[in-house]
């Protein structure tokens, strides 16, 4: 159950990470000027917009499995140039009549367990030149995520919101240009990498305002039919965000979040 309203709150910073990973994408792609590209886990549309912008000749279409994020990205669409649909990611695979020239995507490939499983079927769909470019991120040891592990698997709620899911989704930098580097005939130039990004958030509580778009929407979900448990459980979340996050002298609270950043292009 997602929020486009929340995860657009913070769409500058999440808009970043999606610059610094297209500005190592090869300029030219197989089939421009009308190139196909598939932005993979799309969300409210945010990505697909500087696909546009750098390829603006190109055909790009945005998958998501969410319909409130669809619908948000739906405003953007233009006809012939920019389209949207639903999909798995867990089981999606590339039309090989569809010609891609660039598989995309953003802060998604983290919510599929096993996603590195897709690479081969989404190499071998891609011509050569065709390139392979995520971005997702890497923060679980960060303690935005092991306080609200935590906290989900204390006595009160684990009964309720489950554990936190997911472990060892996101791959080492490394692991994942030795997944990549043998596939195809003649096999990827692979650049793989992790930066990490201090945000200076502001407001009250603005590391669980940034969960809220993210990590926590399937507590959220669960806890959907009972509003009094969902905010006994976000001020618990709330005041050990606090004492791991203190807000600054200058008024800001400093969060630092880890990104992992693949390049793939099948030689």
């Amino acid at each position: 159950m997602w929020d486009p309203e929340q995860y657009l709150r913070h769409a500058g910073p999440r808009l970043r990470p999606v610059r610094d990973l297209l500005a190592q994408v090869p300029e030219r792609l197989p089939g421009l000027p009308r190139a196909r590209i598939a932005d993979l886990g799309c969300g409210p549309g945010g990505p697909s917009l500087p696909l546009a912008e750098r390829w603006p000749e190109a055909h790009i279409t945005g998958y998501d499995n969410a319909p409130e994020m669809l619908r948000e990205a739906g405003k953007h669409a233009r006809p012939g140039r920019l389209d949207f649909a639903r999909a798995d990611l867990a089981h999606w695979r590339p039309d090989p009549d569809a010609h891609f020239g660039l598989l995309f995507s953003n802060a998604a490939l983290q919510w599929v367990p096993g996603h590195q499983d897709a690479f081969p079927d989404w190499l071998a769909a891609l011509p050569s030149g065709g390139t392979l470019a995520f971005q997702v991120p890497g923060n679980a040891a960060a303690p935005s995520h092991t306080l609200l592990s935590a906290l989900r698997n204390s006595a009160r709620w684990r009964d309720r919101v489950g554990a936190q899911a997911r472990p060892g989704a996101v791959l080492t930098p490394a692991r994942y240009a030795d997944l990549l580097a043998p596939l195809g005939p003649r096999g990827c130039a692979v650049d793989a990498w992790e930066t990490t990004y201090l945000h200076r958030l502001t407001g009250t509580d603005p590391v669980l305002e940034w969960t809220k778009g993210t990590a926590l929407r399937p507590v959220l979900a669960a806890l959907a039919d009972d509003s009094a448990a969902r905010d006994d459980f976000l001020a618990e979340y709330a005041a050990a965000l606090r004492q791991a996050y203190p807000r600054g002298a200058d008024g800001t609270t400093a969060f630092p979040f880890r990104r992992v950043f693949v390049v793939a292009v099948k030689r």
